[in-house]
């Protein structure tokens, strides 16, 4: 078509003109959300989880366990310190218990109570609302913070904007910080950042970590939580109709619309909903909850605390928006029979499942041995004849002492007859070390005589002596002894 899709079509004749070709975009422009502070007992809630939360990640770096950082992921040196545990790389199945209990945790506490891990304690919700709180504290409340986006630049905005700006980008970097601090120790990290001696790593995940905060947390904020988080699109597969969910009892509230405060809704033939939009205008992903469930509602309860103001404010009986579930919704259940649901199928499979991993993580941890060890073949000489017709294979073992006490290890070896270590073999470990020894074993020519040519299955054997408080312990680690042909 040559001319604009806007422009009317040239008719024939005895034809009626064409309506104009219009443009549909197939993309929704965002619309920044204004969100309203609010005051109410889930608010106290919500801010109770953002301080419980940030202390433990910003002061769990600087506290100090056995003259060492508390919590430590030292990459360069493959330890990880979590308290009185040392683990080593070989331990990453621990790390895969862990997700997989964080995933049935989750999938456990969404079946009973909905999205509240979204609404209280995600890291995207907890920043979000840090970072709005200080919007607030610099550019007003909803109504000032429309008014000063929608006025001409002055000096008073210019000086508003850096100063959010600033704050937004001082506090991301303090979290960035606080985060690289878990893995380099946190006090010589300090150190270094007043020193203006950060390495090239350190520089980049504190500015990495730091913008992923900012512009999360400033900027895209519920954009997140609709469209980046997988949560909010596989949710729906752990709800039914008992789960707790934030809901508007519409039975009571329709037909909503405005009136006085002295009026009677029912002469008016209306509901409890005054039609106020508040709910709106307080919810950070700024959806109507008065149209039902919907996957953008975060559970932060919100809606609930400024519903129960208005009620109050009417004289009208609080809960028109309140956490309940479908059923209880529908049928009128009463709490009991809602808490009496709790205990279904679907969470009991998810609570028996929870335990079992839980009771099996903690026997593994409890039931570790404090040392391990990697036998590995020296590829340089896989077997050699030596003094008197002995047969010598050489083997390289890595002992890594679990504990943080120096420890002292003996090997031995058998599955051959008269094999024996070419040394008497005692290892001096070093607290949290992985050691590296050579050790040669050897055959009597007797018996490489009567051994078939080939590998053979041997055991090496570490032992090490009970110390101050923990008893003697053991391996046992299998590996090859070659005999030429």
């Amino acid at each position: 078509m040559s001319q604009s899709s806007t422009e009317t079509l040239t008719a024939s004749p005895g034809v009626a003109p064409a309506e104009p070709a219009k443009f549909v975009s197939m993309y929704q422009p965002h619309q920044k959300i204004y969100a309203r502070s609010v005051t109410g007992l889930f608010v106290k809630w919500r801010w109770a989880m953002v301080w419980l939360t940030q202390l433990i990640f910003y002061g769990l770096p600087w506290l100090n366990w056995n003259g060492r950082q508390m919590v430590l992921f030292d990459l360069g040196s493959r330890r990880f310190y979590i308290g009185g545990l040392v683990l080593y790389p070989q331990d990453f199945i621990y790390l895969t218990a862990l997700l997989i209990v964080s995933a049935y945790l989750l999938f456990l506490v969404t079946a009973v109570a909905g999205r509240v891990w979204c609404g209280y304690t995600c890291p995207q919700t907890v920043y979000s609302e840090i970072f709005m709180w200080i919007e607030r504290k610099i550019e007003g409340d909803r109504a000032a913070r429309m008014k000063l986006d929608a006025s001409a630049w002055t000096t008073q905005r210019a000086g508003r904007l850096i100063a959010k700006q600033g704050a937004w980008i001082a506090f991301a970097l303090l979290t960035g910080f606080s985060f690289v601090g878990y893995f380099t120790p946190i006090r010589s990290l300090g150190a270094q950042v007043a020193s203006l001696g950060l390495g090239p790593w350190e520089n980049f995940w504190i500015l990495f970590y730091g913008f992923a905060t900012y512009l999360n947390a400033g900027f895209m904020r519920e954009q997140v939580c609709k469209y980046m988080c997988p949560y909010a699109r596989f949710q729906s597969a752990m709800l039914d109709k008992d789960t707790l969910i934030i809901t508007y009892d519409s039975e009571r509230g329709e037909p909503r619309g405005s009136r006085s405060k002295k009026a009677d809704p029912a002469k008016l033939g209306l509901g409890s909903c005054v039609d106020c939009n508040l709910c709106v205008q307080v919810c950070p992903t700024g959806i109507d909850i008065r149209k039902g469930l919907q996957y953008e509602c975060i559970g932060c309860a919100a809606c609930i605390d400024v519903c129960d103001a208005t009620m109050d404010k009417m004289g009208y009986a609080r809960g028109l928006v309140r956490y309940d579930t479908q059923n209880g919704l529908a049928q009128h259940l009463t709490r009991g029979e809602r808490l009496r649901r709790i205990f279904r199928p679907r969470v009991m499979v998810y609570t028996g499942v929870l335990v079992l991993i839980l009771t099996a993580l903690s026997t593994s941890i409890a039931m570790r041995s404090p040392f391990k060890v990697d036998v590995v073949r020296d590829r340089a000489s896989l077997a050699r004849q030596v003094d008197d017709g002995q047969i010598e294979n050489v083997y390289r073992l890595q002992i890594m002492n679990a504990t943080e006490q120096v420890q002292r290890y003996r090997v031995t070896a058998d599955g051959l007859p008269g094999l024996r270590l070419r040394d008497s073999t005692e290892v001096e470990v070093l607290p949290t070390e992985a050691r590296w020894i050579s050790l040669a074993l050897r055959l009597p020519a007797e018996s490489a005589a009567q051994a078939k040519p080939g590998a053979h299955e041997i055991h090496f054997d570490i032992e090490r002596g009970a110390s101050a408080g923990d008893e003697a312990r053991s391996l046992r680690e299998k590996s090859t002894f070659v005999v030429p042909r």
